[in-house]
C-alpha cells in the first residue's frame, strides 16, 4: 500500500523522530501551518493503512512507525521496477544510470556496492 506525498512527508517526520505527538508534527511544518484536523485526519488514514500506531497519554496521542522506512521504500522501488521495467532490475539500473544526474564518482561508489554484493552472493 502506498502513501500520498503529504502522508510520506508526515511519515518521514515520524521515522526521523521515532515517536512524536501531533503538536510536534505540526511544529515541523513551515508557515502557514496545516490545521490540526488535517494532520489528524492524515494520521488516521495512515493508521488505517497500517503505517503508524500510537500510545495514549491522557488525551494526547504519541505516534510511532509500524513500518520501517527501508521496507516501505524497498516495496515502492520494487513496484516501480515491476510496473515500469518489466520486473527487470537490470533495465531499471540501466535507465537510472543513463538518465539521472549521477556523477562518475557516484557511479564508482555504486560499482563498489555491486561488486561487494556479487561477492556476498557467490559465498
Amino acid at each position: 500500500m502506498q502513501l500520498s506525498k503529504t502522508e510520506e512527508l508526515i511519515m518521514e517526520l515520524i521515522w526521523k523522530n521515532e515517536k512524536v505527538f501531533l503538536k510536534e508534527l505540526i511544529a515541523c511544518f513551515p508557515d502557514p501551518k496545516p490545521a490540526i484536523t488535517t494532520i489528524a485526519t492524515l494520521l488516521k488514514r495512515m493508521q488505517d493503512k497500517g503505517f503508524v500506531g500510537y500510545n495514549l497519554f491522557g488525551n494526547s496521542r504519541q505516534y510511532y512507525p509500524l513500518v520501517e522506512k527501508s521496507d516501505y521504500f524497498s516495496k515502492h522501488v520494487n513496484g516501480i521496477i515491476k510496473n515500469n521495467f518489466g520486473d527487470s532490475a537490470l533495465q531499471f539500473a540501466s535507465f537510472f544510470t543513463k538518465t539521472s544526474n549521477i556523477t562518475a564518482s557516484e557511479l564508482e561508489d555504486l560499482k563498489k556496492i555491486i561488486d561487494k554484493e556479487i561477492e556476498r552472493k557467490k559465498e
